[in-house]
């Protein structure tokens, strides 16, 4: 079942007693599981956090046994618990537990692996999955749309005063990817930086933080688009943040790969989800092969093949040439930017 914000409202209005969330984005789950806390706050003032993938079963036996203070039922909360860490035998007396106790309202959150857009819960993952549906309100929280994700940093953004200028939305969801922890303190940051005013492209181009791999997309981008001189100077400050050459490199050498095969992919019709499921690809991989998808849309097969050959004799010159490695990349980024304007 996928979570729905009107079904979890009924669900506490019913004074359901159990509440279990799982998903592939930490967020999501703390999300999802703050509301229900927030909703029981007055009714049941008392909570006893079990922290640890796999919580003693006498442990929640004990809380959950636990008369409030308040005279209400004890709030009793497992945060980011993983069935697969318990035997057959524990897990069997957890969901007993939830089933048995009276005086108590659970709330649990689990993080699962997702492959090719989706997570595939082990066979102890689908029993505490089956019997928290059976006993409460047992959900999957989906993973945000780039819509949602841009509605959501707008919120944050309010909340600080701030808006963002025609652009920057965009510009943060490129640089920062999906992560929304990273994205709401992004957001913080950038608000503060603008003196909670606007965050504006420039900010988010100033001081937004990037992973290595979207840092050498971008150079990529300039190389395609022709910018050369701006690509060196984003090599030199990825230099200069101490990002070891041949890390550089492999991951110039990823991107160029997520671009031929994308390149195949739109040749013969076929989507991102399936180049992602054919070349195992796992994590946060949607935004990833779209911007590869664009920028091979501008570019020949020819030059994509030069390029990576380009790359692969950098990578083999950095392992066993005695010139400075600088000059050497920067070579090669001279030469990339001529296999670009090859026909």
């Amino acid at each position: 079942m996928l979570y729905s914000d009107t079904e979890l409202k009924k669900r506490i209005k019913a004074g359901c007693p159990v509440y279990y969330f799982y998903a592939s984005d930490e967020a999501l789950v703390r999300s999802a599981a703050a509301k229900v806390e927030k909703a029981f706050a007055e009714q049941a003032p008392d909570t006893t956090v079990l922290d640890g993938p796999n919580p003693r079963v006498e442990d929640v036996v004990l809380a959950a046994g636990t008369i409030s203070f308040f005279g209400g039922r004890r709030l009793v909360m497992l945060p980011l618990i993983r069935p697969s860490q318990y035997s057959d035998k524990d897990l069997e007396e957890l969901c007993g537990t939830l089933a048995d106790t009276e005086n108590a309202i659970f709330i649990l959150t689990s993080v699962f692996e997702e492959k090719y857009g989706n997570i595939r819960p082990g066979k102890r993952e689908q029993k505490l999955i089956s019997a928290c549906e059976k006993l409460g309100y047992s959900v999957q929280m989906a993973r945000p749309g780039r819509s949602e994700l841009q509605k959501m940093i707008r919120e944050c953004a309010a909340q600080n005063g701030t808006s963002f200028a025609p652009g920057a939305e965009t510009a943060l969801l490129d640089r920062c990817g999906e992560d929304q922890f990273l994205l709401q303190n992004e957001v913080a940051k950038l608000s503060a930086l603008s003196g909670y005013t606007t965050i504006t492209v420039d900010m988010i181009e100033m001081l937004g933080t990037v992973t290595l791999e979207a840092d050498t997309f971008e150079m990529v981008r300039m190389v395609c688009a022709g910018n050369t001189r701006q690509a060196m100077a984003k090599l030199r400050t990825l230099l200069e943040l101490q990002n070891e050459p041949i890390m550089i490199t492999g991951a110039l050498i990823g991107n160029y790969l997520d671009i031929y095969r994308m390149f195949l992919a739109l040749k013969s019709r076929r989507k991102a989800d399936d180049v992602a499921k054919d070349f195992r690809y796992t994590g946060k991989w949607n935004t990833r092969l779209r911007n590869a998808a664009q920028t091979a849309s501008r570019m020949k097969r020819t030059q994509i093949e030069q390029s990576l050959h380009i790359l692969q004799k950098l990578d083999s010159d950095l392992k066993g040439s005695r010139l400075d490695a600088e000059i050497l990349m920067q070579k090669a980024l001279c030469e990339l930017a001529l296999a670009r304007r090859t026909q």
